[in-house]
């Protein structure tokens, strides 16, 4: 009896597709919300493993470039959080980032981009558990939306 190549018609059995997971890129504060993510770590308080986060001194100091760039290598949200109004250590780098999210998700939308992949909260130091809670949040909504435009291993 012959043997047959496994790759033929009759033998061949499709491996199962991968369960597409979101890939969130946070950019964090600091002084707070890096804190709070740190402080929900040491206090084991689970979240997803979708997160991935980058420190930055100042929420002010991301640049919607940054978002974009995120977005293009393949992330399927961006999760940009800072200190509240009031508590920043740098007095107003917030209120900076407040009044760019705004144009940041115009432009997102002028793109094609659906404006619910970038997402800006405030988040202190003592709120770990508001930062889970967040994060769990931002991953249900990225599953209702898909995989992200640039996202070369789940194409729409």
């Amino acid at each position: 009896m012959a043997k047959t190549d496994e790759k033929t018609e009759g033998n061949y059995k499709p491996k199962p597709l991968e369960k597409w997971e979101p890939f969130i890129l946070g950019i964090f504060c600091n002084w707070c919300t890096y804190a709070g993510a740190d402080q929900a770590g040491t206090s084991r308080m689970q979240r997803p493993a979708n997160l991935r986060v980058m420190r930055v001194m100042c929420s002010g100091r991301v640049e919607p470039q940054w978002v974009m760039e995120a977005l293009k290598q393949g992330a399927d949200g961006v999760l940009i959080s800072g200190c509240h109004i009031g508590d920043c250590h740098y007095v107003e780098g917030n209120f900076k980032t407040a009044r760019r999210m705004p144009l940041l998700i115009k432009m997102l939308e002028q793109l094609g981009i659906h404006k619910d992949r970038v997402k800006f909260q405030f988040v202190s130091a003592s709120e770990g558990a508001e930062l889970t809670e967040i994060v769990d949040e931002f991953v249900a909504d990225l599953k209702k939306i898909g995989p992200g435009p640039f996202n070369k291993k789940f194409k729409k």
